[in-house]
């Protein structure tokens, strides 16, 4: 099936994760051979649509791009959201298993995984041999000590009080009524809560975790802005320290270098930032050398 929006040409797929739940995504092909492939792995409470004017434009610029939604949510959900019953370790599956299905469809092109706050976390849980480069974008650890003042503030309220609070009552985290995140399932919130937590994050609760970060030895890029509202120059750089066995290339900049009024946490993605994404993203995908 081929959908056109606003010039904005999609194939709509299914894969199968290992336990064989579908999964829904989005394969955006350029015309003539593909300089590469890349995956665009989503923040927490962000469906795939939210990539795809980002994903219209790698195309347009000779690379592949899949866009996948997490199990339960965006195109992939099958269910209300409280029924929902995955964490946060399923959903880092379901983008293992994503760049499975991507990897075996470059047929041999290479491979950039690209994460977008949560998708630059999550890496470890995928067999990161598939990929040829990785990207972060907005993406830290969630301990809360290390976000930025603002939602350091509410941090405790939120995880302690409100999020379980909502969920007891509605069945999952109604992040768009509270005007707080997005909506989300009960078990993806409740681990979510942990993580944020505790000073180690993920690892925390996952402490096998540290060697498989350990283990990720891709060129790596960490794109991140100094205005984001929700990760903090700490944050971003805890992540990056996990990841050892690379010399990772750290961009961090203010929205006044880039020459725009505002990048924050999820606006490097948007339309209006465009203008951007030739110096800041081109350099670090994976693509096949000229003849």
């Amino acid at each position: 099936m081929t959908n056109v929006i606003e010039q904005q040409v999609w194939e709509t797929i299914t894969f199968f994760a290992d336990d064989g739940h579908e999964l829904r995504g989005r394969w955006f092909e350029p015309v003539g051979d593909a300089r590469g492939v890349v995956l665009i792995v989503p923040a927490m409470a962000t469906t795939a649509s939210y990539y795809s004017t980002f994903a219209s434009w790698l195309r347009d610029r000779g690379f592949a791009v899949m866009t996948f939604d997490y199990r339960g949510y965006g195109e992939s959900a099958d269910r209300p959201l409280r029924e929902v019953g995955n964490d946060l370790v399923r959903w880092a599956l379901d983008a293992r298993d994503a760049l499975e299905h991507a990897h075996d469809r470059a047929a041999g092109r290479p491979v950039t995984w690209l994460g977008h706050s949560l998708g630059g976390q999550v890496l470890p849980f995928a067999d990161h041999t598939k990929a040829d480069r990785a990207v972060s974008v907005a993406a830290g650890t969630g301990y809360w000590r290390h976000n930025t003042a603002g939602t350091r503030r509410k941090a405790p309220l939120l995880w302690k009080v409100i999020a379980p609070t909502a969920i007891a009552v509605t069945g999952y985290f109604p992040g768009k009524r509270l005007r707080m995140l997005g909506d989300l399932p009960p078990n993806v919130m409740r681990q979510w809560a942990r993580w944020c937590m505790h000073p180690d994050y993920l690892l925390g609760e996952l402490p096998e975790m540290r060697e498989r970060f350990t283990a990720v030895d891709l060129p790596m890029a960490s794109l991140s802005f100094t205005d984001d509202e929700l990760m903090s120059a700490t944050s971003i750089g805890t992540l990056d320290g996990l990841y050892t066995a690379v010399d990772t290339t750290r961009v961090r900049h203010t929205p006044q270098q880039l020459g725009v009024e505002r990048v924050g946490h999820f606006g490097f993605f948007r339309h209006n930032q465009v203008d951007l994404w030739d110096e800041l993203v081109l350099p670090h995908l994976a693509q096949q050398r000229s003849a």
